[in-house]
């Protein structure tokens, strides 16, 4: 709400910052505009009269054994998108938001491009409230939210604009105060976009890579997640070189869904290992999490670790991510809900035809 539209209206601008201040840096849950309290009854009766409160409505929350919450909110326009809330003993609890109603990727390991597809992007408010109502609503149940990752329904960069005016208001010293090394935007692999991000904000950001052979990358990664047939890992990545040589102390946040028998193999990792060479970042490797009509299946622990292994002792910065929330279709890429018309599966490459029939 800038402080040009409130004075239009007659008001001072300082009234846009003092509401400002009450919504989103205040740790209360404010349902209607009287209940602010400091503000004159006549600008929160303009308020009630030309602007709405909440962009949507909580339709439905779930708990997982593990204690991760999936929430579901019903948009002005019907539609519905999820949010998850990721609770962690040692105090980092992070709010998974969505960017989009959907997700036009169709990466192949993921439910929300395969069975919704796209319906619209996301407003900016609508993405701030659901880190809103995360740390108003769930702050006393699950602890301070102290983390935000755009890793829920859609794809971040395909609605840049929105995004960064979110980022911007969670990140905002008068607002909701967020660090911006707690914030994460992630990627399929926008390059244009990750340029913009990485000029624009400091606020983290994380790639989607689950692929590495360069000699069979139009059969792998162009399989796995449609949108290399556009950017490929060579001009990803080699963007990344370039823009993270004027990032100070930045590093960016590499994602490696393990998928059993495709790209969980030690040469895999070995490769990953020059992949990133020259690239400051972190690793990630996450366990495929089940879902209705996939094809993949999980990597094992035993051999997940023996690839985390590689990579550590190359000395790569690498994490074993252990899933959240999966018994409640609340872990990645099990967001959302099936629609009449489906992305199709992918064709799959002769040469993990075999693999994918042992693993079934």
């Amino acid at each position: 709400m800038s402080q040009e539209w409130v004075q239009s209206h007659g008001f001072r601008p300082a009234q846009a910052m003092m509401l400002w201040k009450r919504l989103y840096g205040n740790n209360l849950w404010v349902q209607y505009y009287d209940e602010l309290e400091g503000l004159n009854k006549d600008f929160k009766r303009m308020l009630s009269e030309h602007a709405d409160f909440k962009t949507f409505h909580l339709k439905d929350m779930l708990t997982a054994a593990d204690g991760t919450k999936k929430i579901l909110f019903t948009l002005e326009d019907g539609l519905v998108i999820e949010t998850v809330v990721i609770p962690c003993l040692r105090g980092r609890n992070t709010v998974c938001v969505s960017s989009q109603v959907g997700c036009s990727m169709n990466c192949q390991f993921c439910y929300t491009g395969r069975q919704m597809g796209l319906k619209r992007n996301l407003s900016a408010a609508e993405i701030v409230e659901q880190a809103v109502f995360a740390r108003r609503m769930l702050s006393q149940e699950v602890g301070t939210i102290t983390n935000v990752v755009f890793m829920g329904m859609g794809e971040p960069l395909q609605n840049i604009e929105n995004v960064m005016k979110a980022a911007d208001i969670l990140v905002d010293v008068q607002g909701l105060q967020f660090s911006p090394r707690k914030v994460t935007i992630s990627t399929s692999g926008l390059v244009p976009q990750i340029r913009r991000v990485l000029k624009e904000s400091n606020c983290a950001l994380a790639v989607s890579l689950n692929a590495t052979t360069d000699e069979i990358l139009t059969q792998v990664r162009n399989w796995v997640m449609p949108i290399n047939r556009k950017y490929n890992l060579s001009l990803l990545l080699g963007t990344l070189r370039e823009e993270l040589r004027f990032k100070h102390k930045y590093k960016v946040l590499f994602e490696y869904v393990m998928l059993s028998g495709v790209n969980d193999s030690i040469d895999d990792a070995k490769r990953l290992i020059q992949l990133v060479q020259g690239i400051p970042c972190k690793i990630n490797l996450l366990s495929f999490n089940p879902h209705c009509g996939s094809q993949f299946k999980p990597t094992k622990e035993e051999k997940m670790i023996e690839f985390r292994n590689v990579l550590a002792e190359a000395g790569c910065v690498v994490f074993l991510r252990t899933s959240r929330g999966d018994d409640r279709m609340a872990a990645c890429g099990q967001l959302g809900m099936p629609s009449e018309i489906q992305a199709p599966l992918l064709k799959v490459p002769a040469k993990f035809r075999a693999a994918l029939e042992a693993v079934a």
